[in-house]
């Protein structure tokens, strides 16, 4: 990989390489790897803090990404070694993604991306009663991705967006997207939710390198309907948007107080006419 990572920036010197990596809890392993993927001449790094395979049975990936004391002592350990942007990637398997994320960024990480795969069981085969996907019979739970996670991914995504908005405001931090892109309409979403670089994995392993190009063309028609001339104009514009159970409670019961404050009815039976009978009974609805 160290040689891949050469070779793309040798061939391409003009575009950005982020090295995505983990290793196990380790403070000179993470260090000597740091070093390592640097002199490839990487521009910035993302470190897997949310793997769910294997690596946390070895106190490593969701493992790190979960427990936020760990992860601010192994940021630590990144940051102090570090010479280009560290982005933290955020484990979606968590009740609030928003407190490791604000972790990974106090602790000198310039961004955090999200989300990584769901933790999940495919299903059992009731032939053989065997867990599916299976090796020797045998299986283990593991990373859900495409589609499927989208509006997870995008609700996550918001968590995060909202808390480095209240609490980093205006600072160089940044948000990456992940989860289930296919589509220039996905990614405007995680952009509309505040992200400022969206990630494709699993859409380009099903459509090949060309989902690309098509992703990059419908973002495009997205942003000329709208009259957006960068992905500054839209980014986070659908924030505002969220709020509480509660407060959406009290909106719906304001909304109908309002619609019945204007609605006119007929006032009595001499007013009913046969051609407009139609009409006159949709005003008599209050909602």
């Amino acid at each position: 990989m160290l040689n891949e990572f050469k070779q793309l920036k040798e061939e391409y010197p003009d575009r950005v390489l982020i090295a995505s990596i983990m290793e196990e809890y380790n403070k000179d392993a993470w260090q000597e790897l740091i070093e390592r993927v640097e002199a490839t001449g990487v521009d910035a790094l993302e470190i897997n803090f949310s793997c769910p395979h294997g690596m946390p049975e070895r106190k490593m990936g969701a493992a790190v990404g979960q427990d936020c004391m760990l992860l601010e002592e192994v940021c630590g350990w990144i940051n102090e070694k570090a010479t280009v942007p560290v982005w933290a990637k955020m484990t979606p398997n968590i009740t609030d993604i928003s407190q490791p994320a604000r972790v990974a960024l106090k602790s000198g990480c310039e961004g955090v991306s999200a989300i990584n795969t769901i933790m999940s069981v495919m299903g059992i085969d009731l032939n053989t009663l065997r867990p599916e996907p299976c090796v020797e019979g045998y299986s283990t739970p593991g990373g859900y991705s495409a589609r499927a996670v989208h509006p997870i991914a995008l609700g996550k995504v918001m968590q995060i967006a909202k808390m480095m908005k209240t609490e980093f405001g205006n600072t160089d931090c940044s948000l990456s997207g992940i989860g289930g892109v296919e589509t220039g309409g996905d990614a405007a979403e995680f952009i509309l939710l505040g992200a400022n670089t969206v990630q494709v994995c699993t859409g380009v392993m099903m459509h090949g390198y060309g989902l690309v190009n098509k992703l990059c063309a419908e973002l495009k028609d997205f942003m000329r309907k709208h009259n957006f001339s960068s992905i500054e104009d839209f980014r986070g514009v659908s924030l505002q948007y969220f709020t509480t159970h509660t407060d959406l409670v009290k909106r719906q019961q304001q909304a109908i107080r309002q619609r019945k404050a204007v609605r006119k009815g007929l006032q009595s039976d001499k007013e009913w006419t046969g051609d407009g009978f139609v009409k006159e009974s949709e005003s008599m609805v209050s909602n």
